[in-house]
């Protein structure tokens, strides 16, 4: 690959970060000094960035669209007071995808974030700034949210860790909602270590410290709807084999509804979406036009439409109950098709469901997921991710898997050419 982004300066850190912040564009807000936090604390001197639709007393949240433009809350976010008091260093609120809508991350009013290891590359969403960010060095730990795959997609796509807590589990207060029968507010960092120690933090539970262990048996999905890229099913495939050389049991599985969990989630979420902008759509000028081309959707969604497709969610979650009676964890790309370029002559719907195919399933899931890095594309050499997916409450089980997966491997520690560090 030959990255399209500027290599980072080479002088001092100011000006290096000044550079990389100009040209990644993941920062709309700096908070300096940070927002008031605790003197120690589990993440005393972590320097994090908040996706810019999670509430800050005092500070622009502007949830990246012109709607939110002045929008200044007089309230944090629970999760924000959480990390506050554990000591983290509030430094940044960062770009996303307008309301949080969409895959590419290249719908925001404050123009879209880059992908720090290739500029002619969406860099993921809806999420982009959270997870560029932390791969360019400007944060230690970013907050992102995951309706459909907005914490996951970005990870992958910027060769970064992200937590999909299960539904329910870190308080949502505070931040602005897509779907909260399936949206989760999730860390993104390099490394699992640090998503683990975020987490805990964010669901209120002491820090432990992790136990990292190959699962023992590892449930790998033997068809998908669409096909794989050669590419990221190879890469994916590997990462199946450290699993293995550490005793684990790979397990061909078959997940009933995989391939129509798209539909149905976005069912659920369109509907969720037409509903929350109604009055918002007397101005359609105002919306970036991606984001409107999403919200007009479900316009056309009855509460028909809605109820079978909570059934349908109900039936998967009924069938995935089963498949994890016989697999401790699932193993699935979170990617199908290498990171693609901004420029494409697809339709803006159609590349955002190609971008879900394999996120969409763990959304209706009410369990966790967690995206790691396992390598890089042969042919483009960008980031490939992949996902572990637990039963719920088993996001300590994931945790473990993801550190002694990266106790092993080394993609995590890799660095974009347009980085701090």
């Amino acid at each position: 690959m030959t990255a399209q982004t500027p290599a980072p300066p080479v002088g001092d850190r100011a000006s290096r970060t000044a550079e990389v912040t100009a040209a990644v564009n993941a920062v709309v807000t700096v908070i300096d000094p940070p927002l008031p936090h605790a003197a120690d604390g589990p993440l005393a001197g972590v320097r994090v960035g908040l996706k810019d639709s999670i509430d800050t007393a005092g500070v622009r949240t502007t949830c990246g669209s012109a709607y939110f433009a002045d929008r200044v809350p007089g309230v944090d976010a629970e999760v924000v007071s959480r990390l506050t008091a554990a000591g983290a260093q509030v430094v940044a609120k960062l770009n996303l995808s307008e309301f949080a809508l969409g895959l590419t991350g290249l719908n925001s009013l404050a123009g879209s974030a880059r992908n720090p290891w290739d500029a002619d590359r969406v860099p993921g969403g809806s999420s982009s700034g959270s997870a560029a960010a932390v791969a360019a060095g400007l944060v230690d730990l970013a907050l992102g949210t995951d309706t459909g795959g907005s914490v996951r997609v970005p990870a992958a796509a910027c060769g970064v860790t992200g937590l999909r807590p299960g539904v329910s589990v870190v308080p949502d207060a505070g931040t602005f909602p897509v779907c909260e029968l399936v949206d989760t507010v999730g860390p993104i960092a390099r490394d699992v270590p640090l998503v683990a120690r975020a987490f805990a933090v964010l669901a209120g539970r002491p820090v432990r410290e992790l136990t990292p262990a190959p699962p023992v048996r590892i449930g790998v999905p033997e068809s998908w709807t669409h096909p794989l890229d050669p590419g990221v099913a190879a890469v994916v495939a590997a990462a199946a084999q450290v699993f293995a050389g550490g005793g684990a049991e790979l397990v061909p599985v078959r997940v009933p509804g995989t391939g129509s969990a798209l539909d149905v989630l976005y069912t659920l979420v369109y509907a969720d979406v037409a509903d929350l902008h109604v009055e918002r759509l007397a101005h359609p000028e105002l919306f970036q036009p991606e984001t409107l081309t999403r919200v007009r959707v479900g316009e056309g969604l009855s509460d028909g439409h809605r109820a079978e497709a909570l059934e349908a969610r109900a039936e998967f979650q009924r069938a995935l109950e089963e498949v994890f009676t016989t697999v401790d964890v699932l193993l699935s790309p979170t990617l199908p098709v290498d990171v693609p370029l901004v420029s494409t002559d697809e339709e803006v719907l159609a590349l955002t469901r190609r971008l879900a195919l394999l996120t969409a399933p763990w959304s209706l899931h009410a369990g966790p997921t967690l995206a790691l890095p396992v390598g890089f594309h042969p042919v483009s050499g960008m980031p490939v991710g992949a996902q572990l997916t637990a039963a719920v409450g088993g996001e300590d089980r994931l945790l473990d898997a993801g550190a002694w997966f990266q106790q092993r491997t080394q993609w995590h520690t890799a660095t974009p050419p347009c980085a701090v560090d």
